[in-house]
């Protein structure tokens, strides 16, 4: 197996372009409005460790440790790339927090040491190992940005206890933990202190998997915390989503530091069930609001699809590990599909709120369908939130966004890889390299790179392009384009054929049957009555004409317009009539890129359409 080495977050930087500008709402707007609401939701005066039963102040949550974890992971991702004396003075303030409320042996819950000091480590879902793994990324992060590493040495004094109740005592009431988190936590503490403590304890909870049969909860099965099989055993992506793809991501960080073969095929064949079975076009995973979870093969609803947008990060985590494990183009393309369309959904074009939903579908009619009855279905919620009561997923985007540098391009002694096309600049391993593009508006990328006489270059050619062109000489590999790179300073030019395709799903997918999307480059596209004065629901999409495409600055990313036809309504009054009666007139749809749904008030939305 591979061993490529990612471009670290200090070795590069992005200069321009789309994710520039979703970096500088996240800098300036974004990790803010997560902080406002933490502080209003009192997640930041949770770690004061001053409540009481009776008090003024909201009770703790059991998981509010990882919702704040998470926002200082963001933040030092922003430090590491922008000085920024109020943040880097929150995060202090809250490290001090941590210090001081500590346990003298190591441990730190705030819900179990206010609520529920009795309890530690006896319920499986209480999410204190996955609080500690969050706790864990963040010290990482902020160590990277600033060197310090004080909270490091604190998540250390935990980790020995942690060690010592789980491994040595035994004395716990679970052995794995219910959340996954800790596992690829402690994988990333190892890469920066690579003590063998840390990577021992991540395959003790790896190798517990499958084997501790305790249910979370009763109502569900040990297939929802991936706790039906030993990890070694498991072939098919199972239960909740984001649990999962946390947990596969530690299987894949195993296989990078120990070689695990075994671990290996079970990576690569939970992978390809996942994006060839359970795969939303979107890249949103998790069909079903019942355990957030993996529902059954081909399994796909539009408008009540549950795809978290958590589910869509974690399932980017795995696969860029994997894409320095094999050389496999569909590992990126699979990031890229989550970048472009099922994260970003999950975060208003102006970076204030958040979908922790994200539907394919909205048909606002299905909303007031019930006249008799005051409980209508359960569906997706049809307007970002500024925060939830499970907030996990808004913290989750700022972390994403503010670290996309380091899913861009990876390299080993003889190999540089380019996996994403950001506009950036890095310098690693004596390398120099600037992308220039305007992708995803535009498929013309420029890589110039120096220092890399007698390697290779390695352009990723996407999936979704079906015609290329480079103005120098290179075979393909596995789904990129090999360049012998022969001087000191050497340009390259990749043109990646952007032209809008229809698509259709597989004929298993029964909520796609008959029905085309539409894709230009790496976007999902969808259509909003904001944008169409007829029913969405009416109309057929003619794939046989050209697609119009314009750059539109609000969405950051061209618009298309689409012919098709939308059915008239019938004359003759009855509800039902020959087929030949049917009558249609041509329509123009406008299309949006499928990020930006839902960010100009209610309306119905579409991605799949009648063709």
């Amino acid at each position: 197996m591979e061993q490529l080495k990612k471009v670290k977050l200090s070795e590069i930087d992005v200069t321009s372009g789309f994710w520039a500008q979703r970096q500088r709402i996240n800098r300036e707007v974004t990790v803010y409005a997560v902080r406002d609401r933490y502080e209003e939701t009192g997640r930041f005066g949770a770690f004061d460790f001053d409540y009481c039963e009776g008090s003024d102040k909201p009770r703790p949550h059991f998981f509010w440790d990882s919702d704040v974890a998470k926002w200082m992971e963001s933040a030092a991702f922003i430090l590491a790339k922008n000085q920024d004396d109020e943040l880097q003075r929150q995060v202090e303030c809250l490290i001090d927090k941590i210090e001081e409320h500590q346990d003298e042996n190591g441990y730190f819950n705030i819900y179990h040491t206010v609520i529920e000091p009795d309890n530690r480590f006896k319920d499986r879902d209480h999410h204190e190992l996955y609080c500690l793994g969050h706790l864990i990324e963040a010290a990482v992060a902020y160590y990277n940005a600033t060197g310090r590493d004080r909270m490091i040495r604190l998540m250390d004094k935990y980790i020995d206890y942690v060690i010592k109740v789980f491994m040595k005592d035994k004395s716990t009431g679970f052995s794995s933990p219910g959340h996954e988190e800790i596992e690829l936590a402690l994988f990333k503490l190892y890469e920066v202190r690579p003590e063998e403590k840390y990577k021992n304890l991540a395959m003790f909870f790896l190798n517990e998997r499958g084997k501790d049969k305790i249910p979370i909860a009763g109502w569900c099965n040990a297939k929802y915390s991936q706790n039906h099989l030993p990890v070694r055993a498991q072939r098919t992506a199972e239960g909740h989503s984001v649990r999962a793809n946390y947990l596969y991501s530690g299987m894949a960080d195993a296989v990078r530091f120990t070689g695990d073969a075994e671990m290996m095929e079970a990576c690569k064949a939970i992978f390809n069930d996942t994006v060839e079975r359970k795969m939303y076009i979107t890249g949103g995973v998790g069909s079903s609001n019942r355990g957030e979870a993996y529902t059954t093969a081909y399994d796909l609803p539009n408008d009540t699809a549950y795809a978290e947008t958590c589910a869509s990060i974690a399932l980017a985590l795995f696969a860029n590990r994997m894409k320095d494990l094999e050389i496999d183009s569909r590992y990126a393309d699979t990031v890229e599909r989550e970048i472009y369309n099922g994260i970003i959904s999950g975060i208003s074009l102006d970076g204030r709120s958040f979908f922790y939903e994200n539907p394919l579908e909205i048909n606002l009619a299905d909303r007031t369908r019930h006249t008799s009855v005051n409980e209508g279905d359960r569906l997706p919620i049809t307007q970002r939130q500024l925060n939830f009561g499970c907030s996990c997923c808004p913290p989750n985007v700022t972390r994403l966004i503010a670290d996309i540098g380091e899913y861009i391009c990876s390299y080993d002694e003889n190999r540089v890889f380019v996996h994403q096309y950001i506009a950036s600049s890095a310098s690693f391993a004596g390398v120099q390299m600037d992308i220039e593009t305007e992708y995803p508006s535009l498929g013309e990328i420029n890589v110039c790179i120096a220092g890399a006489k007698g390697k290779r270059l390695y352009l990723r050619i996407p999936g979704w392009c079906e015609s290329f062109s480079l103005n120098v000489p290179y075979k393909t590999v596995n789904g990129y384009a090999e360049i012998d790179v022969d001087a000191d300073s050497f340009d390259v030019t990749l043109s990646l054929d952007m032209k809008p395709r229809f698509l259709a799903a597989d004929p298993r997918v029964r909520a796609d049957a008959g029905k085309a999307a539409v894709m230009r480059g790496p976007l999902v596209y969808c259509a909003e009555c904001a944008d169409n004065d007829f029913d969405l629901f009416k109309v057929r999409l003619d794939t046989q004409k050209e697609v119009a495409s314009d750059y539109d600055a609000y969405f950051g990313a061209p618009v298309l317009e689409v012919k098709g036809s939308v059915a008239e309504e019938n004359t003759l009054k009855a509800l039902y009539f020959p087929v030949a009666d049917v009558r249609e007139r041509a329509v123009n749809v406008k299309m949006i890129p499928y990020f930006g749904f839902a960010n100009r008030g209610e309306s119905d939305m579409r991605v799949w359409f009648r063709y």
